[in-house]
């Protein structure tokens, strides 16, 4: 009796999962990766520079296609361009990293949580192993209190970074339609992911396919994903994402709803954390 009450009881616990993945958002997780929230904190050294204006976010969304919104909460400014190492053409948008100096003296010795949203393709950039492009409020924000210019005036720091869970407060994973959507090609900026902040893959099911029949999106550019259809979709679209770090799935129920447009925003009910 014992071993086929273990399999009616796999049976039903494949059941649950089913019906959680079809019918409601959900996450899951594999665990043969590693969970930013829980890995112990491994410090590397690098070397880091600032850009744009001495407060400002570097520039209006870098490389990664955030717009404005780098300058706005939960960013809130303190973000980075990084070089090739560790941008990874673009897979590393929206990951997040600890950075902190003690090798100057207005260094304060704090950890200052940055967003990768940008791209630093030469000079330093590229020679060194790894180097975190700050923008000037980032770089500030390592100094002790009163002395972020006279941080900033050093110009370049050597710096000590670490990978770490992103943390958005309040949102919850957005999606932006490009301006160039239409009923045969879509494309999206995702943005506000928690967690591993980073994308390993983007997957888009439309109402009118059956269980299971997700279509994989390809990157296009930063953090926008495109599906080229080659034919008209149909929406509602719910859409699937796996987290690169942690390989954590999480499934957005009909968030791009019948009568979508180019340009709009569409907000999920889910994040990671």
């Amino acid at each position: 009796m014992a071993p086929r009450l273990s399999i009616y009881l796999a049976l039903a616990y494949m059941m649950i999962l089913v019906f959680c993945c079809d019918f409601e958002p959900c996450v899951s997780f594999n665990p043969k990766q590693l969970n930013l929230s829980t890995i112990v904190t491994h410090w590397s050294s690098a070397g880091a520079t600032w850009y744009g204006s001495a407060h400002g976010a570097g520039s209006d969304g870098g490389s990664c296609g955030y717009g404005s919104a780098v300058s706005e909460p939960p960013f809130s400014s303190v973000v980075t361009g990084i070089g090739p190492s560790l941008y990874k053409s673009g897979k590393e948008c929206g990951a997040c990293y600890q950075v902190k100096c003690t090798k100057h003296p207005s260094c304060s010795g704090k950890e200052v949580r940055v967003l990768i949203t940008d791209f630093c393709p030469g000079g330093l950039c590229a020679s060194d192993s790894a180097h975190f492009d700050l923008s000037g409020t980032a770089f500030g924000a390592m100094a002790i209190s009163g002395e972020e210019d006279k941080l900033r005036d050093a110009g370049v720091l050597e710096i000590r970074y670490t990978r770490v869970a992103c943390d958005c407060p309040g949102k919850t994973i957005t999606f932006h339609v490009d301006l160039g959507s239409n009923s045969n090609y879509f494309a999206v900026l995702v943005e506000f992911e928690e967690g591993d902040g980073d994308l390993a893959g983007v997957y888009l099911k439309e109402a009118s396919r059956g269980f299971g029949e997700w279509r994989a999106m390809q990157q296009s550019w930063g953090a926008v994903w495109k599906l080229d259809a080659g034919s008209e979709l149909h929406p509602p679209f719910t859409i699937r994402l796996t987290s690169q770090y942690s390989g954590q799935t999480l499934v957005a129920k009909n968030v791009i709803p019948q009568g979508w447009k180019p340009v709009a925003t569409y907000r999920s009910l889910v994040n990671y954390l």
